[in-house]
């Protein structure tokens, strides 16, 4: 059974991101952990935290994100009854992503599906500010961030962004590979060049090691030349081939760092048009460490 974490702040674009996730995994048993933090805006809160007033505002916080909670309960229950999905709720106290990070230990949580919002004028323009967060601080799973109005599409057509530089987990690539079993998905690995040349050697064999994870999996490879930024060229990628989920591992030197580090000036026109699934960085083993170094430094 799977453990997937949804946070909401009762938002319609929150709402969205709840209903892709029950259409993606309607076939799957799964729990999903629907999740509400409150933070009372208390005026001098330093004088006021034993008081009464500060007291009433947190109860009140706390029966409004209670409230929020069941009715959001009732509207799956009402549009999409399935009866192998069930429902935790949870409301806290707590900063978002705070929460997150503790949710994710406590609970197993296998995926974090959150609703992004669009352009607001700040840093992380391309899928807004909260968003970032969770997935510059979430270590120990997948975050699936799901575009403000997106509807759901069965995703067909999915797209792997990488540069080949870094070697590549079964385990990283599991999330990937299971979605493209599940749906009959194609596989695109889109890699990125500022100036168009040959693989090295240590390319080539993190290259071989990807096809080889995708087994039967359906997959090809595209390399593409940079168009101003990459997060611009990854966004005609997927409007170019229809893609349906893009998918990328964030790591150091990663195109998602590379991401969430571009000027504004480059990354104004970027927002997230389609679900984006980031994978954290989960590690290798000592064996592929030695294999990779040997090949890097034989270049």
């Amino acid at each position: 059974m799977k453990h997937i974490l949804i946070p909401t702040d009762f938002s319609s674009n929150a709402w969205n991101a709840i209903q892709y996730a029950l259409k993606l995994f309607k076939n799957e048993e799964c729990t999903f952990y629907l999740l509400n933090t409150y933070t009372p805006a208390i005026s001098s809160s330093r004088f006021m935290a034993a008081s009464l007033e500060g007291g009433l505002l947190a109860n009140t916080a706390h029966n409004c994100s209670e409230m929020g909670l069941k009715n959001v309960l009732s509207l799956i229950a009402q549009k999409y009854p399935n009866e192998k999905h069930q429902f935790e709720t949870i409301s806290s106290f707590n900063l978002l992503v705070d929460e997150i990070v503790e949710i994710i230990a406590r609970y197993s949580i296998d995926l974090v599906l959150v609703g992004t919002k669009g352009a607001s004028g700040l840093e992380e323009v391309f899928m807004g500010s909260n968003t970032v967060k969770i997935i510059k601080t979430v270590k120990d799973c997948p975050v699936l961030a799901i575009p403000q109005n997106y509807e759901f599409i069965k995703p067909s057509e999915i797209s792997f962004a990488t540069d080949f530089n870094r070697f590549y987990t079964l385990s990283e690539l599991k999330p990937v590979i299971d979605l493209a079993v599940s749906f009959g998905a194609v596989v695109r690995i889109v890699h990125v060049q500022h100036e168009i040349k040959a693989l090295t050697e240590l390319q080539r064999f993190n290259l071989g090691m990807l096809r080889k994870y995708l087994g039967e999996v359906e997959h090809y490879v595209h390399t593409v030349s940079e168009f101003n930024s990459i997060s611009k060229t990854l966004e005609l990628f997927a409007q170019e081939l229809d893609i349906h989920l893009l998918a990328m591992l964030h790591y150091q030197h990663s195109y998602m760092e590379r991401l969430t580090r571009e000027p504004i000036v480059k990354r104004v026109a970027f927002h997230t048009s389609i679900p984006l699934l980031v994978i954290p960085e989960l590690g290798m083993s000592n064996h592929h460490q030695k294999n990779a170094k040997a090949l890097s430094f034989s270049d």
